[in-house]
Formats: structure tokens, sequence, C-alpha cells
């Protein structure tokens, strides 16, 4: 695996969106809940209980109450949890185009869940981000 980028001008430069195909489900469950990881693609757990991330079929299929239907994008750039700028810059930018950004850092890549209708439209946003970043 490559090493961890954390200068955000070359973040910027190489962040590489892609757009997850189908739709994904923000569900809350109580923190005793019988979850398989094998399931999910991210849990984090509050005081309130879990919030577990997962494709709508599975919230479907085990009865979850979908809170937030989302489009999932990847920022396929190795960030380095420590890369200072990166969210703040893709936050922006989203913002300006008006949508909403849930994001989650994981180890090699972030992770922006976004309303699934507007994940196109978030998608552009991003690529011209890298675009002006690209042209300096």
């Amino acid at each position: 695996m490559s090493q961890p980028e954390n200068d955000l001008a070359v973040l910027l430069r190489t962040m590489r969106p892609e757009l997850h195909p189908g739709a994904f489900a923000f569900v809350a469950l109580p923190a005793d809940a019988d979850i398989s990881l094998s399931e999910t693609i991210a849990t984090f757990r509050e005081a309130e209980g879990v919030t577990v991330v997962v494709d709508e079929a599975t919230a479907a299929r085990r009865g979850w109450p979908v809170l937030f239907r989302a489009a999932w994008i990847t920022l396929t750039v190795h960030s380095d949890l420590a890369a200072v700028g990166l969210t703040a810059a893709f936050a922006r930018a989203l913002g300006e185009a008006g949508i909403s950004c849930n994001v989650m850092a994981a180890v090699y890549h972030d992770h922006i869940f976004v309303p699934f209708d507007d994940g196109p439209r978030a998608l552009d946003a991003l690529v011209a981000l890298q675009r002006g970043a690209l042209r300096g």
C-alpha cells in the first residue's frame, strides 16, 4: 500500500472521487442490537445507541428504519489521518453547491455520504475541485 499523503495541494490534485453504485442507509439501533460486521459499511457507537451504515437492501431485509438515504463517494487518494484542510476544502465545495455531507475518515480513504439524489452533483462538484487544484 502507498504511503499516506498529507500535503493539501497534492491531496486536492489526486483525490479521484468515485461514486459507489446504489443507495446506502443510515440506521440507528440499540447498543445491544445483533449486527454482523459483514453486512455493514460503517458503525459508530454513541451514548444513545449504534449508528450503522448499510446498503439499502440490507436495511430493508433486516427491517431497520432508514433515517438518511445516501449516495456514497470515496476519495481514492490515500489520505493521512493527520492531514489538515482536505475535509474543509471538499465540504466547502459541496456547501457552495448546496449539498450537505456526512464524512467518515478511515485509515486509507475519506468517505462522503450525501443525500441520495445529490450524488451525481456532488461527484461533479468534487471533480471540479480536483480540476481547479490541477490548474493551480
